[in-house]
């Protein structure tokens, strides 16, 4: 029986603590938590809970960390590949942000369930029945660019989640990071800073527009439609040798030369599991960011923000949302996910990509890190602290 430490105790955290009791095979020890300790008693799992990560790792086997955090996580990943245990998360903020940096430093892995890890697992399985890939796809149901507080408000609570989390689904931020990760961990590319985004009644017309744009390009592209009334779900366009042309048309897939393969559900923290016991048994990765990223996530400014703004983050929130680009391309940049408790230096205008000379970020690993992976040639970078 293998031991399972959870790094968080929200709604990804408390499903996975219950979805282990159906897998005998593994055996929830501790989940590190924020929560004062007088609220302790009211959890569900509360005589798992800790406030220690040490007493999390002297009793686990595996780790799984799925808070959503990036600056806290980035420390703790680093205390806990470094006590050899392995990792499998659900941060997609993460491991576009800082995760590449633990690709070469252990074991880590991002989990199935979520958008890029089904993505992945799809990929997998379609690999190895022959197909090659020209599109990575993800479906969403709507796109507001600029939401209201007073609309993410309401949406958050009729669904049960946050208001942060409602907002970076509907301005995009989710999305793009999400298809930032695929193509990074899969080499893929993105059609074109921002991705495309159609907007379809069936993928199969979308699918063959990106599919052209990745035969342009020379290699897949990740990427995301907009698809009203349809479930939540990813899909892959692919190609297959002309000789199985006959059997893939008996088998219901057409007629070719472009195969849709859908994936109609990702239900998340159900599915998380089946990475762990991979993980345990040493099988590869699912899906990493790589080790040197080529796509990231910048920063756009919804309105003017005047010098001297405080912000406290940025994904999710209602001054900034996130948007796909070529590192190469945008070399100063500032990744999304480390703008966490910064300080505009410089006024920015609406639609203004922030970049490294506009902030002050609070010194930390994650930061040191962002700096290495996003901003190695930057004359007179800082290796650490606030932004030069």
């Amino acid at each position: 029986m293998a031991n399972i430490g959870i790094i968080g105790t929200g709604f990804i955290a408390q499903g996975l603590a219950r979805t282990l009791q159906y897998h005998p095979e593994l055996r929830l020890t501790r989940m590190l938590t924020r929560r004062p300790r007088a609220s302790w008693a009211d959890h569900p799992f509360a005589d798992r809970l800790t406030d220690s990560l040490d007493d999390l790792m002297a009793h686990a086997d595996l780790v799984v960390e799925c808070t959503g955090d990036i600056v806290a996580t980035t420390d703790r990943v680093q205390k806990v590949m470094a006590a050899g245990l392995p990792v499998v998360t659900m941060n997609s903020e993460f491991q576009i942000t800082t995760g590449s940096w633990f690709v070469d430093k252990g074991y880590i892995t991002e989990a199935e369930g979520d958008q890029p890890g089904s993505l992945a697992a799809l990929h997998e399985e379609a690999v190895g029945m022959g197909f090659r890939p020209l599109v990575y796809g993800n479906s969403k149901g709507f796109l507001n660019l600029d939401p209201k507080p007073d609309e993410m408000a309401y949406w958050a609570e009729k669904q049960g989640i946050s208001v942060k989390q409602t907002t970076a689904f509907t301005d995009g931020t989710k999305v793009q990071i999400e298809q930032v990760f695929v193509a990074n961990g899969l080499g893929a590319d993105i059609a074109q800073p921002g991705l495309l985004g159609p907007r379809t009644e069936t993928w199969q017309e979308a699918g063959e527009l990106l599919a052209e744009r990745a035969r342009a390009l020379g290699r897949p592209v990740s990427d995301y439609i907009i698809a009203k009334g349809r479930p939540p779900a990813v899909f892959m366009v692919a190609e297959h040798d002309a000789a199985e042309v006959g059997p893939l048309r008996y088998f219901k897939l057409g007629d070719g030369p472009l195969y849709f393969l859908p994936r109609d559900y990702h239900l998340c923290f159900f599915e998380i599991p089946r990475t762990i016991q991979r993980a345990l048994e040493g099988k590869p990765p699912l899906l990493t960011n790589t080790r040197q990223p080529r796509i990231s996530v910048g920063a756009i400014a919804k309105r003017a923000l005047p010098s001297g703004t405080a912000i406290p983050y940025a994904i999710g929130s209602f001054d900034f949302r996130g948007e796909a680009v070529r590192v190469a391309e945008a070399p100063d940049h500032v990744p999304i996910g480390i703008l966490e408790q910064a300080v505009l230096r410089r006024a920015v205008e609406p639609g203004q990509m922030l970049t490294w000379d506009d902030v002050d970020i609070p010194d930390s690993l994650a930061l040191d890190i962002c700096h290495e992976l996003y901003r190695p040639a930057a004359p007179g970078a800082a290796a650490g602290g606030q932004s030069a």
